[in-house]
C-alpha cells in the first residue's frame, strides 16, 4: 500500500459539548476520508490535505460520545511518574519497595525486604534511575527465566530459550526459533500476570497465531486466563512507569 504523505501537523482544540478537547490534525495527501484515534498520546485527526476545518470537525464531532469515552479511559490508564526521592514507591512482583538513598563511590542498588537501597555518586534523578532500572533488570532476569523453566516443564513444552527485553509496547513475544523474550518491566507486576503472560507465549510455541485452539492452550496451561488479561489490560500503565 502506497503511504500517504503528511502535509501538515497542527495542535488544535476541538469544541464538544460545553468542554473541548485538545488534539492533533494530520491533513494527508491522497487521504479520502476523516480518521479518528484516541490514544496514549491523545486525540489525533487525520483528514484529506485540501479540505477545510469546519467540515474536518464536522463530522469528528459526530463521533463526540466515542472521543469523549475513549479519552477518559486513556486518561485513567496514564503511566504514573516516579519521583526519584527517598522513600518513593516502586512496584515490584504486585507489591512495593521502599527507595532508600545513599551517596558512594560508585552507583549500586540492592533489595533488602521491602525496601531498594540504591547508591550513587552524585545523587541525580537520571543516576537513581539509571542504577534503579539496572537492578530491575538483574531481578527480571532471575525471576522470568526459572518460572518460563517452570510453567513450560508443568505444560509439558520443551524449555524455550529466554531473553529479557527492554520493550515497552509489548510484555512477551515468541518466534518461531522457539525463542521467548519477555520485558523486564513485567517484574512490577503481580505473580499471576506475570504467569498469565509467560502462557500466553508458551502456548505459542504450539500455535504460532491468535486462533481458538491457540486460547484453549492457553487456558489448558492456566484456567480463568480471561480475567488476568483483562486485568492486565486495565491495570498494564502501572508497570511502565520508567
Amino acid at each position: 500500500m502506497k503511504r500517504r504523505e503528511v502535509v501538515s501537523r497542527d495542535l488544535l482544540r476541538l469544541p464538544l459539548g460545553d468542554g473541548h478537547v485538545d488534539y492533533v490534525l494530520v491533513r494527508r495527501r491522497g487521504r479520502r476520508g476523516v480518521g479518528l484515534k484516541v490514544d496514549g498520546h491523545g486525540l489525533t485527526v487525520s483528514a484529506p490535505s485540501g479540505w477545510p476545518l469546519a467540515r474536518i470537525e464536522s463530522i469528528a464531532r459526530e463521533s463526540e460520545p466515542w472521543i469523549v469515552k475513549k479519552v477518559a479511559e486513556w486518561s485513567a490508564r496514564r503511566v504514573p511518574e516516579i519521583s526519584w526521592t527517598e522513600g518513593a514507591r516502586l512496584p515490584y512482583l504486585g507489591g512495593g519497595l521502599e527507595l532508600q538513598l545513599a551517596r558512594g563511590s560508585r552507583a549500586m542498588a540492592a533489595a533488602l525486604p521491602g525496601v531498594l537501597r540504591v547508591m550513587t555518586r552524585d545523587g541525580s534523578g537520571e543516576s537513581i534511575r539509571r542504577a534503579v532500572v539496572a537492578w530491575y533488570k538483574r531481578a527480571a532476569r532471575d525471576v522470568l527465566v526459572p518460572r518460563v523453566m517452570e510453567l513450560s516443564a508443568r505444560a509439558g513444552i520443551a524449555p524455550p530459550r529466554v531473553s529479557i527485553s527492554s520493550a515497552m509496547a509489548r510484555w512477551g513475544s515468541c518466534n518461531s526459533r522457539r525463542e521467548v523474550r519477555l520485558a523486564w518491566r513485567l517484574v512490577k507486576a503481580p505473580r499471576e500476570l506475570v504467569d498469565y503472560v509467560i502462557c500466553h507465549e508458551l502456548a505459542h510455541l504450539r500455535h504460532m497465531n491468535h486462533s481458538a485452539a491457540f486460547w484453549a492452550e492457553v487456558e489448558r496451561q492456566l484456567p480463568g486466563h480471561a480475567a488476568l488479561r483483562k486485568r492486565l489490560f486495565a491495570t498494564d500503565h502501572l508497570y511502565r512507569s520508567f
